[in-house]
């Protein structure tokens, strides 16, 4: 699906005080950073997403997608199929391997050429974690980061779901720029909670939270801009001197 319209109503804190930034509109492509100290209520606000709340949550927030409230029964149904979310941990229980697991759900989308998606969703997720797979590894044998690189490439390239709420990529083990960068690029709107700065600026809007509800939106200025590119040199070379640790060199790039 392709020009989705969500947007977020207002609702009120824990305390029953009115948010009052009115709505929120997201459109395909978005971006946004879910920011506030543990406790402000970015977890609420992604599960008023993922329910695609109509005023019944604790925060009395309202969720639309393409202008218009879900029945009853789609949102029983998962809103078909329209949000999927990440969360901070993932752990496989099928006794499959990876390429069977990957094949079935390029069945069940009924994909055209399912061998081509399954391994360009393999080699997705090798490019999003340190150690790479392949489709004959199983699924439990998969270390933590392995495997949310692999259901972020699996969402983002298989999944049918417009909308993707990702909760703290920045503990998951796996290169999170380049994850958002894939998500954003297959035509989803991604809304991720975040207590790394780098992810915080990286997105161009971000929700800032306190108290269980929104304080604030915030549009990224020309200084955070200066600011993000800062971040991200430094960001390459703490990845520089993490890899050389983890392959027994030297941290420092003078010594072997």
């Amino acid at each position: 699906m392709t020009n989705l319209l969500m947007t977020i109503h207002a609702g009120c804190d824990r305390e029953g005080i009115p948010e009052t930034f009115g709505s929120l509109e997201l459109r395909t492509g978005d971006l946004v950073a879910l920011v506030g100290p543990t406790g402000s209520g970015k977890s609420r606000l992604l599960a008023d997403i993922e329910w695609l709340a109509e005023g019944d949550s604790p925060s009395r927030r309202r969720v639309a997608l393409s202008g218009a409230g879900e029945s009853a029964e789609d949102r029983a149904e998962g809103a078909h199929h329209r949000v999927a979310q990440l969360s901070q941990s993932m752990q496989f229980t099928l006794d499959l391997d990876v390429g069977r697991f990957l094949s079935l759900h390029a069945k069940a989308r009924d994909v055209a050429d399912p061998d081509h998606v399954v391994a360009q969703v393999i080699e997705s997720a090798c490019t999003l974690c340190g150690e790479a797979f392949t489709s004959s590894t199983h699924l439990s044998a998969l270390s933590g980061g392995q495997s949310r690189a692999l259901m972020i490439s699996d969402t983002a390239i298989l999944a049918a779901a417009p909308v993707v709420l990702v909760d703290e990529v920045e503990n998951a083990g796996v290169d999170r720029r380049k994850a958002m960068d894939l998500l954003v690029s297959r035509d989803k709107i991604v809304l991720m909670a975040t207590h790394d700065p780098l992810l915080a600026l990286l997105a161009p809007r971000r929700i800032v939270l306190a108290r269980g509800g929104i304080r604030s939106i915030r549009t990224r200025t020309p200084a955070e801009e200066m600011l993000l590119a800062e971040f991200e040199q430094l960001d390459t070379r703490v990845s520089l001197v993490r890899e050389r640790l983890r392959t027994g060199l030297s941290a420092s790039t003078d010594e072997n």
